[in-house]
This record gives C-alpha cells, structure tokens and sequence, in this order.
C-alpha cells in the first residue's frame, strides 16, 4: 500500500483519494496538497486531546446541527490549550478611531412601488406589462391620479392595500436593481421608468432618505472588544497548529494513519529513531556485508573528514531528519517498507542519498530530416 508523509504524517494513497473530492482546488495537485494538509491537521490534533484525555460532550450549533465527537474534541482541545488575552479599553479605542466611518448606523430609506407582474412568461406579456407600468407613471405626471390610489387599484404586491408603501428599508432589503434606482431619486421623486426585476415591472417612488448616524465609542466597545478576541484567538489557534506540524515534522513521521483514517499504534517517532546515535553504532558494520559499494562510500568519505563511519553515519542521519521535507521522507519510507531489515534499509537509503550522484537524465531529440 502505498503511502505519503505531509506534515509529520504518514498518510495511505487511498485515504488521501478519498480526501480530495472535499478540497477543489486549482489544480489537482493544489487538491492534493489541500487534502493531504487537512488529514495530517486533523489527526495531529486528534491524537493531541486523546493524549490529554479529553472526553467532550457534542455541542449545537444554532441551526441545531449536533457536532460529531471528534469536531468537539477538537473544540474542546483548542479551548484547553488556545489562551489569549483579552483586549483593554485603550486597544478597542484606537480601532474606534482609526475607523469612525464603520461605527455608524446604516442609512434607511422610506419607499413606495406599483408591481406590474406580467401575465405571461412570453415577449408580448412581458411587454405588456411594461406598458402598463409606464401608464401608471404617466398618470401620475399628469396629476390624473395619486401615488396611493393607483397602487390600491393596480399593484401585484400586497403592499398595494397600503397605498405601495414597502416601510423603513435598509442596504439588501430589496432586490439590487430596484435598490439602485432608488438611490438616484430624491425624496418625494417618482422614477421616470418602470424597473424590471424578476417579479414584475416596480413603479417606484423614494419617499424618504434617513442618512445614517455616528454611533459613540461606549456603544459599541464590547462589539469591537469582540471582534479583537476572535482575531487574537483566531491567530493564536494558527499558530498552535502550526507549531504541532512542526514538531510532527522535527520528528520526520510522528503518526501513521490506517486507511480508514485512525492512528496505527506504535508509529510514532521515526525522526527520533534515526536521531538515535546508537542506530549508527549498530547498524554500520552491517552495512559493508550488504552493501559493499555503499560501505566503501561510506569509509573513503569519513576518511575525507577525518570521522569514523558511525561518526560521518551519525551526522547524516541527523542531518536527514533536520533538513528532510515530506517528498524526501516519502520517499525514504518506500524505501524501508518491503526491506527484510527496514532500520538497515533507512540508514543505507539516506547514506546513498547523501554520498552516491544522481543520475543525470538525458532527452534524445529527433532531429527532423
């Protein structure tokens, strides 16, 4: 089976597959990369609140969604071990100040409308009921009728029993096109042309504009203390994850996941294992028996800098495992898994990386004749 490491965490190809579809992304390698980050996120952060013995109780949310036990694990690991502090007076103030304009209440609008709704989803139908709609606005331009007795007499909306009067109005409370017309008319103005939306034809009117207000500091400190805690918190939680990636990767593969996305027992720590500089000392003289190419690497290189092979060994795999990426460590576990001695085939995998030249890659051209 084959496997991946992201993140200090070893991953099978066929959990991985399974993990894209829920991460689109630009390319399928952004895909895979997204999915890859995901799994070893949510398994190093899984195998940490089991570590501590968290045993949460599932929370809903507001639409009454119940979380699953590991979404609580999670929350309740990240409460246990994300702190910040809470933001004083002074902090809240300067954002106060830096931005007064996004303190204020919305500006609210008064408006009335005539809804013409076509009798017909055809050309003809459609136009028709534009006709009519621009009857109306002519009738009022004329002074034959009043705003509210047309609206009574003709409106599709139900507003119309109220002579077309949609109330106290806000940003999005009406759909964009009738919004943007009536925010080019003055109050008491009356739109030179129906407007189309996907209920009808509107005859609008704009009855009247109420700007909106500054709203003080005292009003709205603990909205903006709150803002400022979940920022903190936010950045806080990143950077906890961010430092537990971290040492999954100081320690080259920290977990290996089953296909079914638990925790294989007793995977952890290849890192600390090639760190051991007892597993130079032991596996050296064996590494002449079964490789004498490799071995004879091994001597003329620490006869160069004056170090015995388990010495120049002992650096090498210690430089492996502190400079090593996912690729690098993916690679040295394909290595080891179908070894008869994995320990030996680790040690001679990263000795070879490190002392025998790559090949190099030709491209033969066909020149056109």
């Amino acid at each position: 089976m084959r496997t991946l490491v992201v993140d200090g965490v070893e991953i099978p190809e066929a959990l991985l597959a399974q993990e894209v579809q829920n991460h689109p992304g630009a390319s399928a390698a952004d895909a895979r990369a997204a999915a890859g980050h995901a799994l070893a996120i949510r398994a190093l952060l899984l195998h940490r609140a089991r570590e501590l013995g968290l045993d949460p109780t599932p929370e809903f949310d507001a639409q009454g969604r119940e979380e699953t036990l590991e979404e609580a694990l999670i929350r309740e690991l990240l409460d246990a071990e994300v702190d910040v502090a809470g933001p004083s007076d002074a902090e809240c103030r300067r954002v106060y100040d830096a931005a007064p304009h996004r303190f204020r209440t919305p500006a609210l609008s008064e408006a009335s409308h005539i809804l013409v709704e076509p009798r017909g989803e055809d050309h003809a139908a459609i136009h028709a009921a534009h006709d009519a709609a621009a009857a109306l606005i002519h009738a009022m331009t004329d002074g034959q009728a009043a705003f509210a007795d047309l609206a009574r007499q003709h409106s599709d909306c139900p507003s119309g029993a109220t002579g077309g009067s949609l109330g106290q109005l806000g940003p999005g409370d009406l759909v964009p096109e009738v919004e943007r017309v009536l925010a080019g008319l003055s109050a008491g103005q009356v739109a030179a042309t129906p407007v189309r939306s996907r209920f009808g034809w509107h005859v609008l009117r704009l009855d009247r504009r109420i700007d909106g207000r500054q709203l003080p500091f005292e009003l709205v400190v603990e909205r903006i203390r709150l803002h400022l805690e979940s920022r903190a918190w936010t950045a806080a939680a990143t950077r906890y994850v961010a430092d537990l990636t971290a040492e999954a990767r100081r320690q080259g593969v920290a977990l290996t996941l089953t296909p079914d996305g638990g925790v294989r027992e007793g995977s952890a720590t290849l890192g600390d294992f090639l760190g051991d500089g007892g597993v130079a000392e032991r596996l050296v003289p064996w590494l002449a028996a079964v490789d004498p190419d490799l071995g004879q690497r091994l001597a003329t290189a620490a006869d160069a800098e004056g170090e015995t092979a388990q010495g120049y060994a002992r650096a090498a795999m210690a430089e492996f495992v502190a400079d090593a990426n996912d690729e690098r460590w993916t690679n040295l576990i394909s290595a080891a898994r179908d070894a008869e001695d994995p320990a030996l085939a680790c040690l001679a995998a990263v000795l070879r990386s490190k002392l025998v030249p790559a090949k190099q890659a030709f491209t033969l051209i066909r020149r056109a004749s």
